[in-house]
């Protein structure tokens, strides 16, 4: 390789959502991009692994469609291949599963506790900042100041385990409930039909269309600095190592990580203790399962009222039969462990979810384990806990973070990535404006 086919405006580290969507809109806007992930395919955290002929997907599972992310796909000439259930969740509730769709908040609590009115109030004072919360008080406490009431509760819990991936006693009740009057909701999503690797490969089939360089199986080791800027990185790929040059660059690879390829001597030492202090990323314990036989009449997702730990199960089939050798359903359930954040009992908790699936799911005991994965520490569900992220800019001017470490408040998931990618190219536009050739403002 001549120098001039290693020299870049941008170097994207990671190839995980919030990598691929901030490296689209890098090179659609002009930028010439290089994009650097260790593993051998695109995702991250939000792809799909082969099993015998089904597509499980390896974290995130469903993409929310009319938001950020749809936009970000249209925007860039991507395809976006997803398909939503209708309705798009029932709820458990007395043994019967029900649609709550048109019905909100009060036909969803008034089917479980009498406090339902007093509960849809709180929550209607919610969309005004006099009826916030303070900032300490957890989804679990707000919910215990109206009931006591556990199928009440086993809602909110399997809600905040379910979007945000985090106990609702961790989870603060100010973004529970800003996220639920004032954002999205989440209310439309689908599954891809590829698995949900299937868009992030759409995505980056659009960013080489445009131009843009994609390096699998290949690693940044460590991000060259010089006068405090960012002015390449050093990076193996295929048995060699190679140095390349960049005006800019931002990591996907979360804060904790992104310190470790800067170096602690190019950063403050307040800055790194902020990182320390922030680095709490939050688990899940996922089982995927496929039967010969339909095990549940929700076309997307069942979610629960009197479970311990289990959040959910999707069923892909019902729209995504691709996903399935022929003859098969395939379902995934999901379960935040106690504590959400930090330490816990993996064989403990999973025998946990386990029972519960058992409990909850006619035919899970003849259905087939595909896998058990548990999702934690280093590879997480979300790096941050909602409403604790770090910001997306670091000391180092030409360098900011992506991704789910470093969300907009009160989001979460492939959505907050979509978010956060947005924000970030439109400071890297402002502030390094095509053609000028200089690595600082």
């Amino acid at each position: 390789m001549t120098d001039s086919t290693l020299s870049f405006d941008a170097l994207v580290v990671g190839a995980g959502a919030g990598g691929l969507l901030t490296a689209a809109r890098l090179q659609h806007a002009g930028y010439r991009t290089l994009v650097v992930e260790r593993l051998d395919k695109v995702g991250g955290r939000a792809s799909t692994d082969e099993i015998d002929g089904f597509k499980v997907n390896n974290g995130a599972i469903v993409i929310e469609t009319g938001g950020i992310t749809e936009e970000t796909f249209k925007e860039v000439g991507a395809k976006f291949d997803v398909r939503s259930p209708q309705p798009p969740i029932l709820y458990r509730l007395g043994g019967k599963d029900v649609d709550v769709s048109s019905g909100g908040w009060g036909f969803l609590l008034g089917k479980l506790s009498r406090q339902a009115a007093k509960i849809v109030k709180g929550i209607g004072a919610a969309r005004n900042d006099s009826g916030m919360p303070e900032d300490e008080m957890s989804t679990a406490d707000w919910v215990s100041k109206y009931t006591k009431n556990e199928s009440v509760h086993g809602i909110f819990r399997n809600m905040c385990g379910s979007v945000f991936a985090v106990g609702s006693e961790d989870l603060p009740a100010r973004v529970f409930l800003t996220y639920f009057t004032r954002k999205s909701a989440f209310k439309k999503f689908g599954f891809c039909p590829e698995g949900t690797i299937g868009i992030w490969k759409s995505l980056a089939e659009a960013f080489e269309r445009d131009g843009g360089q994609l390096w699998l199986n290949s690693e940044v080791t460590k991000l060259n600095v010089e006068g405090g800027v960012v002015v390449g990185a050093t990076v193996t790929r295929g048995g060699e190592t190679l140095d390349v040059t960049c005006r800019f660059a931002a990591s996907d690879i979360g804060p904790a990580a992104t310190v470790g390829i800067v170096g602690e001597e190019n950063l403050p030492a307040d800055y790194l203790d902020v990182v320390r202090r922030g680095d709490r990323p939050t688990s899940m314990i996922t089982v995927n399962f496929a039967s010969r036989r339909k095990l549940i009449e929700a076309p997307g997702m069942l979610s629960f009222a009197n479970t311990r730990r289990l959040c959910y199960v999707a069923n892909f089939s019902d729209l995504c039969p691709e996903m399935s050798p022929d003859g098969w359903y395939l379902y995934v359930g999901t379960a935040v462990p106690q504590p959400s954040v930090g330490k816990f009992d993996e064989d403990a908790e999973t025998k946990i979810l386990m029972d519960e699936l058992r409990a909850e799911i006619d035919g899970f005991d003849e259905a087939r384990i595909l896998s058990i994965n548990v999702t934690r520490d280093g590879w997480p569900p979300q790096r941050a806990v909602a409403g604790f992220d770090l910001p997306n800019t670091t000391p180092i001017e030409n360098l900011w973070n992506v991704g789910d470490g470093v969300k907009e408040y009160a989001n979460g998931g492939t959505t907050a990535c979509a978010e956060t990618a947005q924000i970030v190219v439109e400071q890297i536009k402002e502030r390094f404006p095509i053609g000028a050739t200089t690595t600082t403002a």
